[in-house]
């Protein structure tokens, strides 16, 4: 069977071949440029296999390239790597690899391309294409990879325990594309993986973070997470999450499963936004609900300052998994603490102050923190969401019409900080923050307007009350 090449890869593709049989070696297509152009899926990279001489199969192919690309080597992994216009190459010799229990890092000799194929993760992975002029694009499938695309299946090439104890990052990699492909994971493949799950121990976090990050940017990631949570890798990468899981029931009264929760609003959000940040939100706005839930009696269970203990969470959590900290954290961290605002505001009759509070608060994040509360707004009962969502809907159009007034979002102070200890005589001190706080508040709470004379008037009455004499 012939592979279409993509046409705007066409010369490409020729000049290696042209290379290839000018070095004297076998060069061919591997791995997910072979999958993807199958599956119609875009691509950016190309990864070439030669008989031998990888290096400088890529070295020569550059000097065909006008202009003339830099060849990139990788010692360490004996492979090459050029950037050309819209898509990367990489080259590197047939190889073949054996593994210790201790680590992922192979032990890797020379090989042929039926080694290499064997070495592969997926079935779907191990297609290769020939550049040979003889057979040029014709697909070499020796595990039926083709077959398992045909059928959306996730299978290894070699018996599963094999593939995933070699290297466990590729359980992770299976639920990743079966998620990514919305593809299904074959059964004694899937077993596999539950089996092996501890295994993952040997993996560094930062190559998990990468993977459940990919898994998180899919279309439906929640797909993923019941992979995830279902072979056991959940609880040993993120036990936090698993935490959430299961409902509970006293004298007839329960709470919903918040796992099952926290995923559908992490799909509800996957559908407006590519943001990984506001998916990770999503991910981690009730982790706090483990920690806060109680039973009263007349009342139910209740999770009263969940938002502010999971707030409390980010910090830690983000730094176990190794996610960025600092503005990223913070971002995430802030839509966590303010993610039942604008829910809670939808239950009672709402004033311009706490309108004012809330786009204060929320500032540059509020559309992306109105977008969280949309997407958490789910129940079985059609009518409760039909309910709620015309409620947020009342709470939105406030917001909108409070903020083309008062413009809260990017308020700033008639008065400032520098200008307050000019007018009072004083160093940055306790003092200062006080009258800055009172300040803030009188124009938020609507005591006064947003204007210099009643803030200068409001400044001059809280002073006195202080005994601050200018």
């Amino acid at each position: 069977m012939k592979a279409t090449i993509l046409p705007q890869h066409a010369t490409i593709c020729n000049t290696i071949s042209k290379a290839a049989q000018e070095l004297g070696v076998q060069a061919y297509i591997v791995g997910g440029y072979v999958r993807d152009i199958i599956l119609q899926r875009p691509t950016n990279d190309i990864d070439i296999v030669s008989t031998q001489q990888g290096i400088q199969l890529a070295e020569l192919c550059a000097a065909y390239f006008k202009p003339q690309p830099r060849v990139t080597i990788f010692k360490t992994y004996g492979t090459a790597q050029l950037k050309l216009p819209h898509i990367e190459l990489e080259f590197v010799s047939a190889r073949k690899e054996s593994y210790t229990a201790e680590s992922r890092n192979p032990n890797v000799t020379t090989g042929t391309l039926e080694d290499d194929q064997n070495r592969r993760d997926f079935t779907i992975n191990a297609l290769a294409i020939s550049l040979q002029k003889e057979d040029y694009a014709t697909i070499i499938d020796p595990f039926n990879g083709m077959q398992d695309l045909a059928n959306k299946c996730i299978r290894t090439p070699l018996e599963p325990s094999i593939t995933f104890s070699d290297d466990p990052l590729r359980m992770l990699r299976a639920i990743r594309f079966a998620t990514q492909l919305n593809f299904t994971i074959e059964p004694s493949t899937l077993q596999s993986i539950t089996q092996q799950a501890h295994r993952i121990s040997i993996i560094t976090k930062e190559r998990i973070i990468e993977e459940l990050n990919k898994i998180i940017l899919s279309p439906v990631p929640s797909v993923g997470f019941y992979l995830l949570y279902h072979t056991g890798l959940l609880k040993l990468i993120f036990p936090q999450m698993v935490l959430l899981a299961g409902a509970e029931y006293v004298d007839n009264q329960g709470h919903k499963d918040n796992l099952v929760h926290t995923l559908q609003v992490l799909d509800n959000i996957a559908i407006h936004t590519q943001d990984l940040w506001l998916r990770w939100a999503a991910i981690l706005h009730d982790i706090g609900k483990p920690r806060t839930k109680r039973f009263e009696p007349g009342r139910g269970f209740t999770f009263h300052g969940h938002e502010v203990v999971g707030a409390k969470m980010v910090p830690k959590i983000m730094e176990q998994l190794k996610l960025p900290l600092h503005d990223t954290m913070k971002y995430v961290q802030k839509l966590v603490a303010l993610h039942h605002r604008p829910i809670s505001l939808t239950k009672d009759n709402i004033t311009d102050s706490a309108i004012r509070r809330l786009l204060f608060d929320a500032g540059a994040e509020y559309d992306h923190l109105m977008l969280l509360c949309n997407a958490d707004i789910t129940s079985k009962n059609k009518e409760k969401v039909k309910r709620y969502m015309a409620n947020f809907k009342l709470v939105t159009q406030r917001c909108k019409e409070v903020e083309e007034r008062d413009h809260i979002r990017n308020w700033q102070p008639p008065i400032d900080g520098i200008q307050i200890m000019e007018l009072f005589n004083l160093q940055p001190s306790k003092p200062v923050g006080i009258l800055k706080t009172a300040l803030k508040d009188a124009i938020l709470d609507g005591v006064i307007t947003n204007d210099y004379p009643s803030a200068l008037q409001l400044l001059q009455a809280k002073a006195k009350e202080l005994n601050i004499v200018p």
